[in-house]
């Protein structure tokens, strides 16, 4: 007798489906990639995975490029991944090969970390995993508890040159970690020097700029290479960024508007206090969120933060094009852009 079709609970289309078992389905269309414990042909970079905690379940990859001097001390990128912080992971095909590009480029100990996922672990658990994470890198700056730590970074890491970096849902958490270390010390008093915030996820309950223009929605694409976009006959509260906001955090005080996601909501710290002393912006000319990032570009030069501010744009590409197609002239030239900020 053929088990009953499974009922639907909710979703989000066209990313993720719950059912009313509990069950969660994806779309996204990834697969697992191993690390390369030898190195990469291409890039010459090595990889591996490990665990941060158990409890609960944070883990991530690091990555090395090729090592010239035993003692040789790199700066070190904590990365957090996009896509909409529920699908798509550090272990998958979308942003390892761009890592091992930008590794090599950049010459960098890359840790990318491995964030508990919506909806089975709503926000904020995304955030407070990502802190964890840095802090157990930060960590890594003592010389303490030797034997529990990871090789690649006590023997390269150079803990004065410590970067943050991510895209889409990785840049809103890169945003929401340089805060949260304006005002709460990391692991051995470790400072953060710098941070890239791409095609970063904001949005708000009012529309801004083109977003007030219903004719003309900017597709997403996002970087399982599915392309979608906002209907705008359904009214700014329906658009995709607000839709995926409601699936991931349907119980954040302010809705919309919540500091985690509008950097000027009500209540919102001052940008002054972003704790990280250089700060570049990157946004993609036909990406539905362009408007929110050149406008975080502008919050930011108004608020006072003292900080050394750099904005990048890519005027005729997509949300994410450089993790989908990391190959493409001008992934190439933002990879090494990335790489000339983290150097």
């Amino acid at each position: 007798m053929a088990s009953p079709a499974k009922e639907i609970a909710n979703e989000l289309v066209p990313l993720v489906r719950v059912y009313t078992d509990g069950s969660v389905e994806r779309f996204d269309g990834l697969h697992y990639v191993p690390p390369s414990p030898n190195p990469d042909p291409q890039t010459g970079v090595s990889s591996k995975d490990i665990t941060i905690s158990e409890n609960p379940k944070i883990s991530a990859r690091l990555y090395l490029p090729k090592i010239e001097q035993q003692d040789q001390k790199l700066p070190i990128l904590v990365y957090f991944h996009g896509s909409a912080f529920c699908v798509a992971s550090a272990f998958q095909s979308a942003h390892d090969p761009y890592l091992n590009l930008q590794v090599s480029q950049a010459k960098v100990v890359a840790v990318s970390v491995e964030y508990r996922l919506a909806p089975e672990h709503r926000l904020p658990a995304a955030y407070e995993d990502s802190w964890a994470a840095l802090n157990w890198v930060a960590s890594h700056s003592t010389t303490q508890n030797e034997l529990d730590k990871d090789p690649w970074l006590l023997n390269h890491g150079d803990f004065d040159r410590l970067y943050i970096g991510g895209e889409s849902a990785g840049g809103n958490i890169v945003h929401n970690i340089a805060i949260r270390a304006g005002s709460e010390n990391l692991e051995g008093n470790v400072k953060i020097l710098g941070a890239f915030i791409s095609h970063s996820y904001f949005w708000g309950s009012k529309p801004i700029g083109s977003e007030n223009d219903p004719s003309k929605p900017k597709p997403y694409v996002g970087s399982n290479s599915i392309s979608f976009a906002s209907d705008p006959s359904l009214g700014h509260d329906k658009s995709f960024p607000a839709l995926v906001w409601s699936f991931v955090y349907p119980s954040a005080p302010g809705g919309l508007d919540n500091p985690m996601l509008n950097p000027e909501g009500p209540g919102a710290p001052s940008l002054a206090g972003l704790g990280c002393s250089r700060l570049l912006i990157v946004v993609a000319g036909e990406d539905e969120l362009r408007d929110r990032g050149v406008r975080y570009h502008e919050l930011v030069k108004e608020s006072g933060w003292r900080g050394e501010l750099e904005f990048h744009e890519d005027e005729e590409e997509h949300h994410g094009f450089y993790i989908v197609n990391p190959d493409t002239g001008k992934a190439k030239n933002l990879i090494k852009r990335f790489a000339d900020f983290l150097k």
